[in-house]
């Protein structure tokens, strides 16, 4: 048996598969269950009651976790003059127009949030294919299409969190890291969940929320108490 069969096989040890854990025991067992030589991400998973597929049944959007995420975030932004200007000096990590497109195009996605200024998206539109399916596209509705770019740059630096729902209807995102204090972990899941709570499209029939799960990197997924993990 391998090394990691046997890691996994540990860490399923003493958790319950089927039960439904409050917030506060769960990120016990993860903390505890966590053996990885990194600090891994602490992650939320959603289950939720819609299609995709259907326009009035999209759900996406963005919050600011109180504790950031613990990772740090490759910003690119598609701006020219006093914006390219001002998204360089705000900390964005590439900033550029038609030669970053050029960069995309060829492959070379070098980066985890993408912002653009306005009139930036007649070239960035080109990219739809790429950016995507990778949930990169700019946005405006999640603040991603903006002449703020220096604000834009700030929030995701802070810890702001893009989600949008899957194919299957699943909506995930990480929420911090294990070395992250308990308590500020319980704070950025409820913050997570309450937004997606929020999201919810009018065109959702029936229950909403289905299942949440918390799991780190490497380890078991734990499945929540809705109550709970809602706040």
């Amino acid at each position: 048996m391998s090394k990691q069969s046997k890691r996994l096989r540990a860490a399923y040890e003493g958790v319950d598969r089927a039960a439904q854990y409050d917030i506060d025991a769960a990120i016990g067992v993860i903390k505890t269950g966590a053996t990885a030589k990194f600090d891994e991400t602490v992650e939320v998973a959603i289950n939720l009651g819609v299609d995709p597929r259907h326009a009035d049944q999209m759900v996406r959007g963005i919050v600011a976790l109180p504790n950031g995420t613990g990772k740090q975030v490759r910003i690119a932004v598609f701006a020219r003059g006093d914006k390219a200007a001002e998204a360089s000096a705000a900390g964005a990590d590439i900033v550029g127009a038609e030669d970053l497109m050029e960069q995309i195009q060829k492959g070379e996605i070098n980066f985890d949030r993408c912002i653009a200024t306005p009139d930036m998206m007649g070239v960035v539109g080109r990219l739809g294919k790429i950016l995507g399916p990778r949930g990169l596209m700019p946005n405006p509705k999640v603040g991603t299409v903006t002449m703020d770019v220096a604000g834009a740059i700030k929030a995701a630096k802070a810890g702001q969190v893009e989600f949008r729902v899957e194919r299957a209807g699943i909506v995930h995102g990480g929420v911090g890291k294990v070395s992250f204090p308990a308590t500020a972990l319980a704070e950025n899941i409820h913050a997570f969940v309450d937004a997606v709570i929020k999201a919810k499209p009018a065109g959702a029939k029936g229950t909403y929320v289905k299942r949440i799960s918390l799991s780190t990197t490497m380890g078991p997924g734990l499945r929540l108490d809705t109550a709970s993990a809602a706040g």
